[in-house]
């Protein structure tokens, strides 16, 4: 990959990355509490599910970058998931790990549930789950996404 693309590839990682940066302090901020309180329960949740849009947007970037088309399936989201976890050779290397493709599906699979969740309540212990997966996985995703633009570079 030539300078210039990487450059502005890079660029716009790290503008999603701060992104990304300000939902975890929302999830953090209203994740205090939220075990006796509905409204901050349903407002966790709700940023818990734009953790997973932002990642995703992450991950088109790199996508498109790439011409990785995904096809307008209706499985594109975990399509989309599974191929930034492979190395494509020639192409580009992988953008997450094994390890956090594992994490970032348990995320793909709770915005799935809270955007069709009509008639559900969220529950406190299955939101405590995802809250503490999406909190592993942010301790995690720059290392990912540092290797990523450094397999890029040589």
């Amino acid at each position: 990959m030539d300078e210039e693309r990487l450059g502005l590839l890079k660029a716009d990682l790290d503008k999603q990355l701060v992104m990304i940066d300000q939902i975890y302090e929302e999830i953090q901020h209203r994740s205090k509490g939220y075990e006796t309180n509905v409204e901050r329960m349903e407002s966790l949740a709700y940023q818990l599910h734009n953790l997973y849009c932002a990642l995703e947007d992450l991950m088109k970037i790199v996508a498109n970058e790439f011409e990785n088309r995904i096809q307008q399936r209706s499985d594109w989201h975990i399509q989309l998931l599974r191929r930034m976890m492979t190395d494509i050779p020639n192409i580009r290397p992988a953008l997450f790990s094994q390890e956090n493709f594992f994490l970032l599906d348990e995320l793909r699979a709770f915005r799935h549930w809270f955007r069709h969740a009509y008639s559900y309540r969220v529950e406190p212990e299955k939101l405590g789950i995802v809250l503490r997966k999406a909190i592993e996985l942010r301790e995690r995703l720059n290392v990912d996404i540092q290797q990523f633009i450094q397999r890029l570079s040589e």
